[in-house]
């Protein structure tokens, strides 16, 4: 049995920057399964919405977590 020493346990909270890893690997594989659904004209039209929907809310949540994480240089 292999542990992971870089993973946190399961009750400790997550960080900024945890978070922010686990939404821009979550969009990137939607990216790589909206290629592949695409690449099928017979794909199903319904999901490919859904998962289109899915990035563009992921991506506006990453941009919300670099603006939390990076200071406002005019302060």
């Amino acid at each position: 049995m292999i542990i992971e020493q870089n993973r946190p346990a399961a009750n400790e909270p997550m960080t900024l920057q945890m978070r922010l890893s686990l939404m821009i690997d979550r969009h990137r594989v939607i990216d790589q399964e909206l290629i592949d659904l695409q690449a099928h004209p017979w794909g199903d039209r319904l999901l490919i919405q859904r998962m289109k929907k899915e990035k563009l809310r992921l991506r506006d949540g990453i941009e919300r977590l670099k603006d939390e994480l990076i200071p406002d240089l005019d302060a």
